[in-house]
Formats: structure tokens, C-alpha cells, sequence
């Protein structure tokens, strides 16, 4: 109870700073200064009183870390600061080539091959987590958020405030009006394996590494769920108002990056305790050096090493690029490697039929995840690993994501072992095969190919093409099998009972995938055109295509008789013009474009398209012949609107970079497109540049 001398209140109070130094105590400095009994007896007392009285809880107090109806969904918002990604090292070459260019950004000589100037640096182990941006106001915090775009991140407060390493009220008697701290948000090892041991044992699919169960924890809609599976959280950036100064009893303002470090720390965050004061590049090197032998015995997963300038004030002066502070690069750990035995070369058919190589070999844990397959593109690359049975290769991760086999350990090569070669016979139909002399690729031309039947109807139904909701790979594959899919017509012939009598259709399902069938029908002609998954005939050409040619008849016309007028299209060359008018010439895809007029698809631009295409062709194209590369994500447009606005004044969008672009739009974290043009020299736009020269 209460005792009689203190009002409700002012109890409250005083168990919510008990009990927050407590958890402070246990959970940050890992020095416990209170026993469970008497911590569970303090927090029952405290849950007692705001029972009784509302107006008793707080956003800081520890009864509000687990609490609340799950969430209906995350709301974006946007963050007071850019959360920015960082630029990627991956040797110590490159970090150099950063520490030149910082060094040059003072003045300094911009030749490697000179001594440069001692700039002091901090360096921070890469916690392989997931980025947060918590925003208090007056202490108390008030938001979290995921990165997202960048500018802006899901609004995932409820969840943040059951990790116990995340202060709720700072520990300031002083705190500014506003502060921003960007940290990481991760799961530990052992936490990560008591998480899937308990995962198995219910019959769940275990999670695939530290970081994606890190990532789906925190945009789990029950916070509950997020606090069962402990995640911890280490602060490593703060953000300030420009004018705010400490007070008395609170630590002084930091003036750089170590002392930053130091100020959460007293403030009530966890930090790396690994992290360095650096005075050189030499330094920094061996700090590299030195976690890539120790990282693995650490509790958690690193992937890298993270520099930061240390001077805020140089900070400043270096300032940003479009994606990336420039005064921060992360430098990263080679991708993991590992050896294993190959069991067997197998073949996956595509919808073009073309004939991608598989390497099949014993599972090994590699960057977190269990690998047994890898890829190998195409005939080609199978010569030149000079693949044999039984061959113990290595494979790696390329950007610790896709699979790769990078080479083959010859000394270990079993006796008499046979060379591995693509089939001659297709393995789905057992057609032959055929490999044109200018290509790479090996193909199965048999258009009545089961794999090429299905890898053509998920086409069709693919957002960028009809955009057909409830018709995914494993019902298709059900449909071809059974026979009961034979093109893409056949889909607009089933009925509501047999589509019930499949796996996982019930009567809701089926109901809805009728009624996104029938409206497909009405798509415009050239989401038709691409769907038909004419070799070389993307997105983009269709669209420019349909413009041209407003319906199937005219392209086909077109495309059989006088050619020379597709190749007079932008962009549309004589590779897209020979495609075409094999495609058309083709008797079993005249039958088909047949059935699907007979069942209502247009295949041709209704009269809004035509109007609309009027309307663009009456504007002055001021980008007519030139080509744009979209990367990153814009402030205020869409990708597909920036497009748009493109493609509107006449100009194309392409989805690589090369001489021949004309510029490269660029918004928050750009990718390698980025790093291609200003290597290419390619003029690098963003949003409002963009928008500057459409306007002109």
C-alpha cells in the first residue's frame, strides 16, 4: 500500500525513477543493484496506483514498456533528421581512397600516393541489426521509427518501448526541448538461438539469421511478441538543437563523436564498450584488422567496421552527398566463404526457355544463413569452373545475399571423376535444346514446355504486367499440371468450382480471383503487350510500343510488313523489331491473341489511352532522345511518377546505366547506378533539378 505520508503522486513518481535506475542498472550497465522480489513488489505497487488513478501513468513509466491492443498497422512518418545509409569499403584500398577525398575536402593533397594528414577518427563495430530513430521531447521519449526511404520510416513506438536497453525518460534534469538518437536495434546470439530452439520445438520455420529476425520482430503489430524475444538496442549518434546548452548536473555538450559516445552513455544508453578513438588511417587499419579476427567470438553479429570523422564541427564542413554522409564509410569484412561437396548440376527452365545452371552441393552456414544452392548462369560459366562430379567447391555470398560458386579446389577432385556439362534435352519436356551462336543463354524452344507455360502465365499475371491479385506460383504450377492450363487464355475460362477444388481456395478466394480476372481485361494495351512476354519486350519499350501502335492488328502489321517503322520508334532497336515479327509470325500465337480478343481483352489502347496520348503529343517533348536512369528513392515522387513525368516530355527511362544515358536521377540511398555514372561521367540529377529541367 501506500504509505500515508506521501500523496499518490509523488509515489508514483518515486517508484518510476526506482524502478528506471533499476532497469537502467541491469539491462545497460549490466551491474544489477536491486533483487527481483523487491523490483516485482515495486512494480506491482506502481501498477496498483495508476489502476487507480489514469492520470498517474506516463509515457516513462516502466509499466508502458509491454502494453496496449496489438496495432492495426505502422504509420509513416517522417524523420526530423535524414537517417542516411553509409557508403561501403570493401578493402582497405578503398577506405584510403575515402580518407583521400575526406582529406582533400580541407585542402589537403588528393594523391594517395601522398602522405596525407593525421585526421582523428572514431571507429565502431557494424552491428549487423536494424537502424532506429527515437525522438524525445523534453526528455521523455515520444517516437520511435525504422529507417525506410531515409527521409521517411515506420512509426514503431510500442514496439521500442518493450526493449529494456532504451531509456523511456533521459537521464537529465535538464533535458532540451527535442533530441534525436539513431542507433541499432539487434537480437544476441544466444538470445537468437533460444528464439528458434523455442521456434522448433512449436513447429515453426526457424528464423534465417540475427538481423532478419531483428527486422520482423520489430514490425510485429503485437508488442507482446517484441518483448518476448528481448531484442537489445546500442546508441551510436545524437542530434542536438543548435542553440541548447547543458545546465548544471548535466554533462556538457559533446564536441565530437567520441565524446558523443560517452555523453549517451551517461544520459542512459548502452554503447558499443568496442568502439576506439583513432588517431590515423594506421590506426584504423588495425582496427580492422584486429575485429576481423575477434568479431566471431562476440555476442552478437558484425559485419564491419564503421569510421567516422571525429570532429563534429568537420562533419559539418565535409557534409553530405546525396545518399551518404561524407565524413562516415563503413568498411566491411570479406563475404564469407566456405567449402562443400558438389552432389549433382541440375537446370531451371525460364518463361523465354532459357536454361540456367544450378549447382546443388551439402549444406553449409554461410553469412548467417543454410546454403545448398547456387546459380551458375549459363553454359559458359559451367567451362570455366571446369565443373566435376564429386568437385569440392567454394562458394561465397555476393553482397552477403545471393549464393555464388567462385571456384573449384582441383587437389581435392575425386579419381576418374567425369566432367559436368549442360544437358543436351530439356528437363521438363525433353525437347532438344538450342544455343544460337551470338548468345550465351541455352534455350528450350518447345512452346508447349510445362516450365515455359509457367514462368509465361506468372508474367502475365505480374504487377507490371496484368497485375492479377490471388493467382500466385503455387496455384499456377497446381493449373499446369493437372492440365487445365494450356496458355494464358485458358485462365480466363475457369470456373469458380474448380478453382475452389484447389489447394488453399476457398469460396473468398476463388470469388476474389474471378473478380481480378474479369477486371484485368480492361488493363491498358500496353500492360497487355508487355504480358505477352515477348522476348527483349520490357516494360518500358511496351509502353512506347502501344503509344506508336495503338492495338495488337497494327503491331503485328506492322512488325511482319514494314519493320523499319518499329525500329523508328525511341529506343526500340532492330533486336526488339526481329523479336516482333517472329513473335507475330508465329501461327500458335496468332491462335492465342485470337482467344483472348474472343474473351474480351482488348489488345488494344481504349479511348482514354487515345485521348491521353493526343493530349502528350500536342506538348512540346523537351526530352525527346534522351535517356534517364531513376535510382534511390526522391523526396516527394513516386519512381513510377517520376517516370511519368519523363515519359510525358518525351524522354525514356531505362533501368541501366551506360555512355549512352543522358542523365541519372538520384535520391536517398542511391545504389551502385550512382557509383556507375560518376564513373561514367553521366550528369547525376536529383528531384529538384529533375523538376527544374522539365519545367524548362
Amino acid at each position: 500500500m501506500t504509505p500515508t505520508s506521501i500523496t499518490p503522486p509523488k509515489r508514483a513518481a518515486e517508484l518510476r525513477q526506482l524502478l528506471n535506475q533499476a532497469a537502467h542498472s541491469y539491462y545497460v550497465l549490466d551491474t544489477p543493484t536491486m533483487e527481483d522480489a523487491v523490483y516485482d513488489r515495486l512494480y506491482r505497487e506502481l501498477l496498483d496506483l495508476e489502476a487507480q488513478d489514469s492520470s498517474l501513468l506516463t509515457p516513462d513509466s516502466p509499466t508502458q514498456r509491454i502494453g496496449g491492443a496489438p496495432a492495426q498497422g505502422f504509420a509513416s512518418v517522417q524523420h526530423r533528421i535524414p537517417l542516411l545509409s553509409l557508403d561501403n569499403a570493401f578493402n582497405v584500398d578503398e577506405l584510403t581512397g575515402w580518407y583521400v577525398r575526406l582529406a582533400k575536402l580541407f585542402g589537403h593533397q588528393s594523391n594517395p600516393k601522398t602522405p596525407q594528414p593525421d585526421l582523428s577518427m572514431v571507429g565502431e563495430l557494424k552491428i549487423d541489426g536494424n537502424a532506429l530513430a527515437l525522438s524525445y521531447e523534453h526528455g521523455v521519449l515520444i517516437r520511435a521509427a525504422t529507417r525506410g526511404d531515409g527521409a521517411n520510416g515506420e512509426e514503431i513506438t510500442a514496439n521500442v518501448r518493450t526493449i529494456a536497453s532504451i531509456p523511456l525518460r533521459l537521464q537529465l534534469e535538464h533535458p532540451p526541448a527535442w533530441l534525436e538518437v539513431r542507433g541499432e536495434a539487434f537480437i544476441p546470439n544466444r538470445t537468437f538461438a533460444d528464439i528458434n530452439i523455442a521456434r522448433g520445438k512449436r513447429g515453426d520455420v526457424a528464423f534465417a539469421n540475427p538481423r532478419n529476425a531483428c527486422a520482423g520482430t520489430l514490425r510485429q503489430l503485437d508488442p507482446k511478441v517484441v518483448a518476448s524475444r528481448q531484442l537489445d538496442f546500442f546508441a551510436y549518434t545524437l542530434h542536438l538543437p543548435d542553440n541548447w546548452q547543458a545546465k548544471a548536473h548535466d554533462p556538457a555538450r559533446p564536441m565530437n563523436q567520441w565524446a558523443a559516445l560517452q555523453w549517451l552513455q551517461a544520459i542512459g544508453f548502452k554503447v558499443n564498450p568496442n568502439s576506439a578513438l583513432l588517431p590515423d588511417l594506421t590506426a584504423v587499419e588495425n582496427f580492422f584488422k584486429l575485429w576481423d579476427e575477434d568479431r566471431h567470438q562476440l555476442p552478437y553479429a558484425t559485419d564491419g567496421v564503421v569510421v567516422k570523422l571525429n570532429d563534429l564541427q568537420l562533419q559539418e564542413t565535409a557534409g553530405f552527398t546525396q545518399k551518404a554522409p561524407r565524413w562516415a564509410i563503413a568498411l566491411k569484412y570479406a563475404a564469407e566463404e566456405a567449402p562443400s561437396k558438389l552432389l549433382r548440376l541440375t537446370c531451371q527452365v525460364g518463361r523465354t526457355g532459357a536454361v540456367t545452371p544450378v549447382a546443388e552441393f551439402e549444406a553449409i552456414p554461410l553469412a548467417g544463413t543454410s546454403v545448398s544452392r547456387a546459380t551458375l548462369h549459363n553454359a559458359n560459366r559451367v567451362s570455366e569452373l571446369d565443373l566435376h562430379s564429386g568437385d569440392t567447391i567454394v562458394v561465397r555470398k555476393a553482397g552477403e545475399i545471393i549464393p555464388e560458386v567462385i571456384g573449384v579446389l582441383r587437389e581435392l577432385r575425386p579419381a576418374g571423376a567425369q566432367t559436368l556439362k549442360l544437358p543436351h534435352i530439356c528437363p521438363e519436356c525433353q525437347s532438344d535444346l538450342v544455343r544460337e551462336e551470338d548468345e550465351a543463354a541455352t534455350r528450350c524452344v518447345n512452346s508447349s514446355c510445362p516450365a515455359i507455360l509457367r514462368g509465361t502465365l506468372r508474367h502475365w499475371v505480374s504487377k507490371g504486367a496484368l497485375d492479377i491479385d490471388g493467382l500466385g506460383s503455387k496455384l499456377i504450377e497446381q493449373l499446369v499440371n493437372r492440365g487445365l492450363v494450356q496458355s494464358i487464355a485458358d485462365l480466363y475460362a475457369l470456373e469458380a468450382n474448380l478453382l475452389a477444388s484447389m489447394d488453399r481456395m476457398g469460396s473468398k478466394s476463388t470469388a476474389n480471383l474471378i473478380t481480378a480476372l474479369q477486371a484485368s481485361k480492361s488493363k491498358p494495351w500496353h500492360k497487355q503487350l508487355y504480358g505477352l512476354g515477348i522476348h527483349h519486350v520490357g516494360a518500358v519499350n511496351a509502353k512506347a510500343l502501344a503509344k506508336k501502335f495503338p492495338s495488337a492488328a497494327t503491331l503485328a502489321n506492322v512488325a511482319c510488313k514494314a519493320p523499319e517503322q518499329i525500329t523508328s520508334v525511341f529506343g526500340v532497336g532492330n533486336e526488339i523489331a526481329q523479336s516482333l515479327q517472329q513473335w507475330f509470325a508465329t501461327p500458335a500465337n496468332q491462335q492465342l491473341l485470337g482467344k483472348l480478343k474472343q474473351l474480351g481483352i482488348s489488345l488494344e489502347a481504349n479511348e482514354d489511352e487515345l485521348a491521353h496520348d493526343t493530349d502528350q503529343n500536342q506538348r512540346t517533348v523537351s526530352l525527346q532522345g534522351q535517356t534517364f536512369v531513376l535510382t534511390g528513392t526522391l523526396p516527394t515522387l513516386s519512381r513510377s511518377e517520376a517516370q511519368a513525368l519523363i515519359e510525358a516530355a518525351g524522354g525514356k527511362v531505362n533501368s541501366s546505366v551506360s555512355k549512352n544515358t543522358s542523365y541519372v536521377v538520384a535520391g536517398v540511398e542511391a545504389g551502385s547506378k550512382l557509383n556507375k555514372a560518376e564513373t561514367l561521367e553521366v550528369t547525376v540529377l536529383n528531384q529538384e533539378e529533375l523538376l527544374k529541367l522539365l519545367a524548362s
